[in-house]
């Protein structure tokens, strides 16, 4: 049975990945999802000021120490990308397997500031203008949504290389919404033998139009496995 660890995009909590949840346990496999610093809702506005990158990927990274998790497969939605890339990077060979779901695949250097579009920059200039540090969720997000600390938008992450023996690397690419970040990644992921791309025909939020779909993909690898014979 797997182990999958759920990270939210910007603004989101656990929350984000309430009806995708359930699909995985019933499955009978373990599920964590996170509510990463800055965005939980009794965080003071000085944790709001002071999360970053890492401090995203630490909270990833304290997870696996507290729940003695070997073998996790790391999910990333939007934002979260970013997180799973650093914790993966850091975790010293304990995940498994890597699902960006319609999130940033970043590169050593890069930040999400530097790898999404002019469109999301200004969301989030706009968005933090009246704090400096945090980005006021866009008005059409679910209400559950919390103000997204700013620096952890404009960190560049820091990529040892150790990323790239994780066995499983995967994105998915959301294709039913107007104006994705992500058009140019999925034709690079595309050309790159090391990546699965899988594509979906929903909205961003996939975890809430199509929960049903993006569990039969996070579960697919894990069938795959059930039914090849060990050696």
């Amino acid at each position: 049975m797997a182990t999958f660890v759920l990270v939210p995009g910007g603004w989101h909590g656990a929350w984000s990945f309430e009806a995708v949840v359930p699909l995985l346990e019933r499955a009978g496999h373990t599920v964590h999802a996170l509510n990463l610093t800055g965005l939980r809702p009794d965080d003071d506005n000085a944790t709001v000021a002071t999360a970053n990158l890492d401090t995203h990927a630490d909270d990833v990274l304290r997870l696996l120490d507290r729940a003695h998790i070997t073998s996790a497969t790391l999910v990333g939605h939007s934002y979260g990308g970013m997180v799973i890339a650093a914790a993966a990077d850091r975790a010293r060979g304990r995940v498994s397997r890597l699902v960006h779901l319609d999130a940033y695949v970043p590169r050593d250097g890069e930040s999400c500031w530097s790898s999404t579009t002019e469109r999301y920059r200004q969301r989030f200039a706009t968005g933090a203008a009246a704090t400096g540090y945090a980005v006021r969720p866009p008005d059409h997000l679910d209400p559950r949504t919390r103000p997204h600390p700013l620096a952890s938008f404009l960190q560049e992450i820091r990529l040892t290389g150790t990323l790239a023996q994780v066995p499983r690397r995967e994105f998915i690419y959301c294709s039913g919404w107007d104006g994705t970040p992500f058009a140019e990644l999925r034709t690079r992921l595309q050309l790159d033998p090391e990546w699965q791309v899988h594509d979906l025909p929903t909205g961003h939020d996939a975890m809430h139009e199509a929960p049903d779909a993006v569990a039969a993909l996070l579960l697919s690898e894990c069938i795959a496995d059930a039914s090849t014979p060990r050696r």
